[in-house]
Order: C-alpha cells, then sequence, then structure tokens
C-alpha cells in the first residue's frame, strides 16, 4: 500500500481540505503571512478539481490551465503555527471561460478567512477560452443551482 497526501473530501457540492500550519507559513509572529492563505485557497481550490477526476496534467492536455482574474479575501481571524484548519470550497459558477468560487478558511467550526474567487481558462499559450466540456461535466453536479425566476 502507498501512502498518498489527503486530496479531502466531498460533502454534497462542498470540498474540505484539511490543513495544517507549518512555520514556513508564518512570519516572526507565528502568525501566517496575509499571502500564504492564498496557498491554502489555491490547494483548495485544486484538490476539489483532482477530487471529481480532473487533475492538472489531463487539463494540460486539453490545453486548459487557469489564471486567477479576481479574488477578494476577507482576514477574519489570524491563523497561527500548527493550526489545524480546513480549507472549503465551492464552484458556483461556469460561464464560458470563467469560473465563481467561493472558499472559506475554518479553524474549528471558526470561520478565519473567506474568499471570492473568479479564474478564467487559459490555453497553454495564455490565451482565454472556453471552459472544455470535459471540466464542465465534471463540475455540473456540484454547482450552484440557479434560483428559479418562477
Amino acid at each position: 500500500m502507498i501512502d498518498e497526501p489527503s486530496q479531502g473530501r466531498l460533502e454534497g457540492r462542498v470540498h474540505r481540505l484539511p490543513a495544517r500550519v507549518y512555520y514556513e507559513d508564518t512570519d516572526f509572529t507565528g502568525l501566517v503571512y496575509h499571502a500564504n492563505y492564498l496557498k491554502f485557497f489555491e490547494r483548495g481550490r485544486s484538490d476539489f478539481l483532482r477530487t471529481i477526476g480532473i487533475g492538472h496534467v489531463e487539463l494540460a492536455e486539453a490545453d486548459t490551465a487557469f489564471a486567477v482574474t479576481r479574488i477578494d479575501i476577507r482576514y477574519l481571524k489570524a491563523a497561527r503555527i500548527d493550526d489545524a484548519l480546513i480549507v472549503v470550497t465551492s464552484f458556483d459558477t461556469v460561464s464560458g471561460a470563467r469560473m465563481g468560487i467561493a472558499q472559506k478558511l475554518l479553524r474549528g467550526e471558526e470561520v478565519i478567512a473567506g474568499a471570492a474567487v473568479e479564474v478564467c481558462c487559459i490555453s497553454m499559450t495564455g490565451r482565454a477560452k472556453r471552459a472544455p466540456a470535459l471540466l464542465v461535466d465534471k463540475l455540473k453536479p456540484y454547482l450552484e443551482p440557479k434560483p428559479s425566476m418562477f
């Protein structure tokens, strides 16, 4: 048996990824450096896709990568060295080349940070492109249903 790193788990349409705060994540005060929250959120998005069967290798073979076009982060509480965290990720929308993603970072049940993320699908040469069918088809069951107009 080969030990593999955890890629988290799905609960309904939400992905949960356990994470630990290491020394390398912190500044000299033992608090997570603000830019390192981006790394936790990136891991959550990548492992969500991996959990539903889409890895970056498969995307590259489909001439697809991602570029973050917008990220709005709210820092609510400080994460500290040795904290056990959960990165919670939900893909909300896919429209053309763009995807909307909601994320939060939990310590226990306490939300310590949240992010609204927009990514754009790009070709390996850096040009925007429609999300490929293999991605859209795998994501469909996890997208936030649109509210009825009636």
